[in-house]
């Protein structure tokens, strides 16, 4: 899961640098075309490979797999997907701050956007490094402690920007921020798994997962409208602490309710 999901950190940690130049001259339009183009020319193809049925052989192993890693939760299934997608938009909304306005932010600071794209590539990339340790850390772990860890990390970090306006410390609490935030999304696939049947568990994945997308969308407008009342993004990281605060008490709060299954304690 986590290498997987470490692609499209990747990415980021690449585009920010090829776009540089295409923003600089040509401006953001050109620069959304060219993803656009690249999304439908790479993506489309490669979708239809994943258009092949998984043998019955490893999706019974699969399952099985998920009932010895079962955990219990005094919550419902349907309780348990709302407080998930709380605790997505939560994190998501805390995460956007830095990544969707580090470029603004620099700018405003005085650094230019180029320095703003190469903290965003520097961000990106320890989220990468992240995701692949917290992978290791949810086998060990289970995907709560993982995503509370990874949560708390990011708390930590948002705050060590309210303070910094040097240009080396920026580059550094960048980089932190990445290697804080870079496993928690992933997490929820796997807290639905060890919480949630396998026949629902498909499409609570979905659901929790399209709320951490719209946390991204909600935060990266509600910073921006922070900034534009205040005319500073002091409170835009204020705020995103906040919904990370919301995040963490519902990880505690969804651990404070659990224990390993009956099926789990047997096969242990």
């Amino acid at each position: 899961m986590a290498i997987a999901a470490s692609s499209n950190y990747l990415s980021g940690a690449i585009w920010p640098l090829i776009l540089a130049d295409i923003l600089a001259g040509q401006g953001w339009r050109a620069a959304y075309l060219v993803l656009a183009v690249t999304a439908v020319v790479v993506m489309l193809p490669l979708s239809l490979l994943l258009r092949a049925g998984v043998p019955e052989a490893a999706r019974a192993e699969a399952e099985h797999a998920a009932t010895l890693r079962a955990r219990a939760t005094s919550f419902s299934p349907r309780s348990l997907t709302i407080l998930l997608s709380i605790a997505g938009i939560g994190c998501c909304v805390a995460m956007s701050m830095p990544q969707v306005h580090i470029v603004a932010f620099c700018t405003d600071l005085g650094y230019g956007p180029a320095v703003g794209a190469e903290m965003l590539s520097l961000m990106l990339l320890g989220g990468v490094a992240s995701r692949l340790v917290s992978g290791a850390l949810a086998d060990w772990l289970g995907g709560v402690w993982t995503l509370l860890i990874g949560s708390s990390l990011q708390w930590l970090a948002l705050m060590l920007y309210l303070p910094t306006t040097g240009l080396t410390p920026l580059y550094i609490v960048s980089l932190v921020f990445g290697l804080s935030q870079g496993g928690i999304v992933p997490s929820y696939a796997i807290i639905v798994r060890e919480y949630l049947p396998p026949r629902i568990a498909g499409e609570r994945v979905g659901l929790v997962l399209m709320s951490t997308v719209a946390g991204m969308a909600i935060g990266g407008w509600l910073s921006g409208w922070i900034y534009d009342l205040t005319g500073s993004y002091q409170w835009a990281f204020l705020n995103g602490i906040g919904f990370n605060t919301v995040n963490i008490a519902i990880m505690l709060l969804i651990l404070s309710r659990s224990r390993l299954s009956g099926r789990t304690a047997e096969a242990a």
